[in-house]
């Protein structure tokens, strides 16, 4: 119940918000982007976060006026030992090397007001490499984790994502990855869908997600559409 009106006061305010930046636009300090959104699900490697619940996020981000280094900090709502909400501060370098776009990060990840006891914090690493011709997109991303929140131990990530930009408001995409985790079911998902720019600032995003998991007692891996609305200055 919490949650929900949570997200139902973000939708609120998004769309204020959107109305103001399209009627007297939004001013940030160079070098800083904001993000905001919320969703029927929070996914993360195709598997919700949120237990199929719905939910609100915020990101801050800052690059300095030269190289390609950047800082990112968040707060995301999940359903995670006892947690309603996982904070995250990211450090990344995101150069450009023979047409390609490559983006490689270290992000400390804790959970906030978790259970006592709980393993709350972990550190993930992230490569990606990405590429653009005419509308034709893809992107293949690594990630791994030493020890992941909770009980899982150790896990590696790879993913594939193509995608195809329709109009200049409308792309869709489609990404596979497998995940193999200590501790915990590895796994393959997939998702498939498309992201709709409603206006300069704010998009719509709208997504079918599903694995190859069946366990009956955890609805985290089951299939699901999800939408997303998200508003980025």
């Amino acid at each position: 119940m919490l949650r929900t009106a949570i997200v139902t006061a973000a939708l609120v305010g998004l769309s204020a918000t959107a109305a103001s930046a399209q009627d007297g636009g939004v001013s940030l300090p160079d070098g800083f982007g904001l993000e905001f959104g919320a969703g029927t699900d929070n996914r993360s490697k195709n598997a919700s976060k949120t237990n199929g619940e719905a939910y609100a996020y915020g990101i801050v981000d800052w690059a300095p006026g030269t190289g390609d280094v950047y800082i990112s900090g968040s707060i995301e709502g999940v359903d995670s030992n006892g947690a309603d909400w996982e904070s995250r501060l990211l450090v990344g370098w995101a150069p450009q090397f023979a047409g390609f776009d490559f983006d490689i990060n270290a992000a400390h990840k804790w959970l906030v007001d978790s259970v006592p006891g709980a393993d709350d914090d972990a550190w993930e690493f992230t490569a990606n490499m990405s590429r653009s011709i005419g509308p034709a997109s893809a992107r293949l991303q690594y990630q791994y984790s030493p020890d992941a929140i909770g009980s899982t131990g150790s896990f590696s990530w790879v993913e594939a994502r193509v995608g195809w930009e329709f109009t200049p408001r409308l792309e869709g995409t489609a990404a596979i990855g497998r995940r193999e985790q200590r501790n915990s079911v590895d796994y393959t998902g997939w998702n498939v869908g498309a992201t709709y720019a409603l206006t300069r600032n704010l998009e719509l995003d709208v997504r079918w997600y599903d694995t190859d998991v069946n366990l009956p007692a955890d609805n985290k891996y089951d299939d699901a559409l999800v939408a997303e609305i998200r508003l980025a200055f």
